[in-house]
């Protein structure tokens, strides 16, 4: 076959960042930036952060001195990795806390190309307020919608953490195109809670995300963080990590440790989405004619 009719591949490596953090920013930004230069050497042609990666998880407690963690967009985060994205010719997919004006804070994630450009923003949209979750406080709700990027590698939608549970953010991403859907994360368990909540509460949460996956025939590739942090003392809260990337029917291949910094590298075939998608033609057959209560906030 001449290089002229030769099909191109679209198998893509990913690089799911899975670490710890500690209390010194400085320090997990150095820790991360390793760890996607690692990825980059080892292939991957996608490098995503888990959620928040700047900080340990400060939405433990309701403290004003903690919006100094926050940072404008672009800024020192995005310059870092730019470079990055340029030095492996990877895209990068990196967590923020952003500053957008006095008083005015998001959860966002930043998507760079594999030429270093700068390709926008994703704002989370759902904010949990649990204990110790108290998002609500500092994450002003995502005003971008959901939005996917046309990169070297393929279609990317991003969404973050607390997303990954409502179906409505899947599919509204996967119908503009998705190939790939990522979730940097930040979840786990209270040590109190665990032995009696735990494998349902973990269960739930990598099924409810490969559903995802079933459910519009694309990728799925979700970044957890590792370790307990305890940054208002008491038990504080212990991350499951097993980062983990799921194929067009759901299957899982493949997952990273509960406790263990890595390198998650996964390698997904772009062409089993359509393949996925005109077997399983969920998409087809969706009755868009009946779904208007969705609007609404109950049926009563």
């Amino acid at each position: 076959m001449s290089r002229s009719t030769a099909k191109k591949s679209r198998k893509v490596t990913l690089g799911l960042l899975q670490h710890a953090c500690t209390p010194d920013p400085r320090e997990n930004l150095r820790t991360c930036l390793e760890a996607a230069d690692q990825a980059g050497r080892d292939g991957a042609q996608i490098i995503c952060t888990q959620e928040l990666f700047r900080s340990q998880y400060f939405c433990q407690a309701e403290k004003h001195e903690y919006f100094k963690l926050a940072e404008r967009i672009p800024g020192p985060s995005v310059e870092a990795f730019q470079k990055v994205a340029r030095r492996h010719k990877a895209v990068v997919i990196a967590s923020l806390f952003e500053k957008r004006a006095e008083g005015l804070y998001h959860n966002t994630a930043v998507v760079i190309d594999a030429d270093g450009s700068f390709l926008g923003i994703y704002r989370k949209m759902h904010i949990p307020d649990d204990p110790l979750y108290y998002e609500k406080f500092y994450f002003t709700p995502g005003d971008t919608g959901f939005r996917v990027w046309n990169t070297r590698y393929g279609r990317l939608g991003v969404l973050v953490c607390w997303d990954q549970w409502y179906p409505e953010g899947a599919r509204l991403t996967a119908l503009q195109g998705a190939e790939i859907l990522f979730y940097p994360t930040a979840i786990g368990w209270h040590p109190s809670e665990k032995a009696e909540y735990g494998p349902n509460q973990h269960g739930a949460w990598e099924i409810i995300q490969r559903s995802h996956a079933v459910a519009n025939g694309c990728y799925v590739a979700a970044v957890n963080r590792i370790g307990t942090e305890t940054p208002e003392g008491g038990d504080g809260i212990q991350f499951w990590g097993q980062s983990f990337v799921a194929g067009t029917s759901g299957q899982i291949l493949g997952k990273a440790s509960v406790d263990r910094p890595e390198n998650l590298m996964v390698e997904v075939d772009l062409e089993k989405v359509d393949v996925t998608r005109t077997h399983w033609p969920f998409l087809r057959d969706r009755r868009i004619d009946a779904y208007g209560d969705l609007t609404r906030r109950y049926v009563d």
